[in-house]
């Protein structure tokens, strides 16, 4: 095992990540006296299947230890003790304030199962209580305590964090040192194959995930690709080989707009939209009302869900900035925002942020957040995904210009609702997603009057 001190061991379906954090929880407790490891899964029930049952759960491994009295299961407390003192703490946290049970502890080794299913917010503080003190180390281990070691799929509420976290920064396989601000704790990523499980049929199971249909969703699952995520809420309409285009003249008679999504403490997001009206241009002909994505400003500090915290004026003056690098100053007109930035202070009787914003010299309109509007709005990207897909392309579209990278990061791995699958999990960082649906339901809701004032008459 190498010594850095915060692990990810994931990738693909089957790779037995569950099981050696179960062999490396009692391995460890059986060489370290004293040691105090605490495994999470989300939920309780996931907990259960996956570390106390079947003929690899903890229960079964530990058989001729509990036999031996060497080792105790405290089916009540969810716990394992050894007599050397070590104990493994079987642990759940189903909500994000769930976290404070653990205010107190000493976590020597903390081991989130499927750390894609957790908050940025959870691991953090948990990762808070990895600490050790008083603990006399073998010589084999010395630098390698406290530390984390996480496994997980791709996918899920946490895809985003996860991988920006500990996939993207570094080659896989090499240790780096994380700055303080993440912790200051050496990091690896270590990717799972579905070869490394052992004691699964590799070939039978390979050909079970190819049975899966699509090919992103097997390569998600068979090779554990972090670039894709299976089940997220448009992975199956997205292409970027389509949906990706290199940057272009816009004509003179499209129309260039912008939608907005305010942030302070999170990420905001400006999004600049360019309309076709049916005449051709250097991506070929798309119908009428076809939209490009063709810049963006999201304010991240590059960390997961962390805004910028930049005040209304500074950030409409940058986005002034940025239309005249852009060369479409003078061309933008006023779209559709986030309803919150048109209300006033009233504790205070200032004016709105909208009001700060238009001052500088950018207006917005009132983006439609009705009942409901959030799965038309995520009904109506997909419908626009897949539109781009046909040949030749019959109802309009949309694309984005290969400059607006996060959008093409956030877009294909936003998860759905387990409440509502029919619309975006909205505790995923999904900013990007609201700035466009404002942008899309503004053509939708145009087309519904137009059809609605043509029948009138």
């Amino acid at each position: 095992m190498s010594p850095a001190t915060e692990i990810l061991y994931g990738g693909a379906a089957g790779g037995g990540k569950s099981h050696l954090m179960r062999v490396a929880a009692i391995a460890w407790c059986y060489d370290i006296a004293g040691l105090q490891v605490y495994l999470f899964r989300r939920t309780f029930p996931d907990l259960i299947k996956n570390h106390m049952e079947g003929p690899s759960g903890f229960p079964a491994l530990l058989a001729d230890w509990v036999g031996s009295k060497f080792a105790r299961i405290n089916y009540s407390d969810n716990e394992v003790a050894f007599t050397n003192r070590s104990k493994i703490f079987l642990c759940h946290c189903q909500h994000e304030k769930d976290v404070y049970k653990y205010q107190g502890s000493e976590i020597h080794v903390l081991m989130p199962d499927e750390l894609t299913h957790f908050a940025e917010s959870q691991y953090r503080y948990l990762r808070s209580r990895n600490r050790m003190a008083g603990i006399e180390l073998p010589e084999r281990y010395r630098g390698m305590f406290p530390r984390v070691l996480a496994a997980s799929n791709p996918g899920n509420i946490g895809h985003n964090w996860v991988k920006a976290a500990f996939v993207k920064p570094a080659p896989a396989m090499n240790i780096w040192q994380t700055p303080d601000s993440e912790g200051g704790k050496l990091r690896q990523f270590i990717p799972a194959a579905l070869s490394d499980n052992p004691s699964l049929n590799a070939t039978e199971y390979a050909a079970t995930l190819q049975g899966l249909g699509r090919p992103e969703l097997v390569k998600a699952m068979l090779e554990g690709s972090w670039d894709i995520v299976a089940g997220g809420m448009f992975d199956d309409v997205w292409d970027p080989l389509t949906h990706v285009v290199k940057p272009f003249p816009v004509p003179r008679s499209w129309r260039i707009d912008r939608s907005f999504d305010w942030g302070g403490s999170h990420p905001f997001s400006v999004g600049w939209w360019a309309e076709s009206d049916g005449t051709e241009c250097e991506a070929g002909c798309v119908p009428r009302g076809t939209l490009f994505r063709i810049a963006e400003w999201y304010g991240s500090t590059g960390k997961p869900d962390e805004g910028l915290k930049m005040g209304s004026k500074e950030i409409a003056q940058g986005i002034l900035e940025h239309e005249e690098r852009l060369g479409i100053a003078g061309r933008v007109h006023p779209g559709p925002a986030d309803t919150q930035i048109f209300n006033p202070d009233y504790s205070s009787g200032s004016p709105s942020i909208a009001e700060h914003m238009e001052k500088v010299g950018v207006k917005w309109e009132k983006a439609d957040k009705s009942t409901g509007s959030r799965r038309q709005g995520a009904e109506e990207l997909r419908r626009r995904l897949k539109a781009s897909l046909a040949v030749p392309m019959e109802d309009s579209g949309l694309f984005a210009f290969d400059t607006c990278r996060d959008f093409i990061d956030q877009i294909p791995v936003l998860p759905r609702s387990e409440k509502d699958p029919e619309d975006v999990d909205s505790a995923s960082e999904d900013h990007i997603y609201d700035e466009c649906r404002y942008r899309l339901l503004e053509s939708r809701n145009e087309l519904v009057e137009q059809n609605f004032n043509f029948w009138k008459h």
